[in-house]
């Protein structure tokens, strides 16, 4: 097939188009800048703007199915470039794909879409959408997934996956703030109780996407489906930051402040931002907080049955080739 990534010189998207190239695909990604990575592994580029139909319409044209993993993250920022971009880009990709008759579509979507802020221990794909969001991010996803399920039809088969905490090497988000907290000595666990959550390495998650355009045809049993993607491993918060500590060759944390006064920082900062109406992400968020505080693991028993998923690298192996890959930077900087 000719398949569409669009975000493939993120994290997940590379190695998405890694995975497809790798398996004979023809692939093209849509980036908001032109990757030398991606022209490596002999992906054509489109350079443009999801919230242009035009610059969208030109990158599926042509293609057999569309990856849609691009998207605005984070957890503060104007509403509005939250929706323009999950919401708005998403709908431009399901224009495009009616324009040009393309009948394949898997979208990226997260499981924070069902996040209320209680505990998620070991959920399935029925428990319902969250009724209040503390971040753009996770609401604009929730509408984007939404679309992408209900355009689900013998002209155009969809599904969405819901993968969790995306980490392995070359990881520019979850890692990444974890060592920013750890320099600028911010670095805490909230509450008394510690909570599993679920994760999934990169390449595993990649899989699962290839997996799901293998399996998706107009009326097949995953149409119109949606689908958590983890590791399977439900690990404390603890464990895992302080496994990502020591792959990162630091010592491990124990320091832990109290839920209430996590919340109380949280509250106030945000109310401080926007009073100053800065743009950079406050130190602590309400989103951040119920997110620390709170258990979300899931039942991937779906994903095993109707995709074909297994983790295939275990959360060991991950961490030991985050490690290599850490210490191959730290050698490459010393020698710079």
């Amino acid at each position: 097939m000719k398949v569409l990534v669009t975000g493939g010189g993120g994290f997940l998207g590379k190695a998405i188009c890694k995975q497809l190239v790798a398996g004979g695909h023809s692939v093209r990604a849509l980036n908001r800048h032109s990757y030398p990575e991606l022209d490596a592994l002999g992906v054509e580029q489109c350079v443009g703007d999801l919230r242009e139909l035009d610059t969208v319409s030109r990158a599926v044209e042509g293609c057999d199915a569309v990856i849609h993993t691009a998207a605005k993250a984070g957890a503060w920022g104007p509403l509005v470039e939250y929706y323009e971009i999950n919401v708005r880009g998403t709908d431009n990709i399901l224009a495009a794909c009616e324009i040009h008759r393309v009948n394949k579509l898997v979208y990226t979507s997260s499981p924070s879409v069902v996040h209320n802020g209680p505990d998620l221990n070991g959920v399935n794909e029925s428990v319902p959408y969250a009724t209040h969001f503390l971040a753009h991010y996770p609401q604009t996803k929730a509408m984007a997934e939404q679309r992408v399920l209900a355009a689900n039809s013998p002209a155009l088969a969809t599904v969405a996956l819901r993968p969790h905490l995306i980490w392995g090497p070359g990881d520019p988000h979850l890692l990444p703030r974890i060592l920013d907290r750890v320099k600028k000595g911010r670095l805490r666990f909230i509450g008394d109780t510690p909570k599993k959550i679920d994760t999934v390495y990169v390449d595993n998650a990649a899989e699962a996407h290839v997996l799901a355009l293998q399996r998706l045809e107009p009326g097949s049993p995953i149409a119109g489906k949606v689908y958590f993607i983890t590791q399977g491993e439900p690990i404390t918060t603890e464990a895992m930051v302080n496994s990502l500590l020591k792959a990162a060759g630091l010592p491990a944390e124990s320091r832990r402040i109290s839920l209430d006064f996590a919340r109380f920082l949280g509250r106030n900062l945000e109310r401080i931002w926007k009073l100053l109406r800065l743009r950079s992400e406050p130190p602590l968020t309400r989103f951040i907080v119920e997110q620390l505080a709170s258990a979300h693991w899931f039942n991937i028993a779906s994903a095993r049955r109707d995709l074909g998923y297994a983790p295939r690298v275990s959360t060991n192996e991950g961490l030991a080739r985050v490690s290599e890959h850490l210490a191959r930077a730290r050698m490459s900087q010393r020698k710079g």
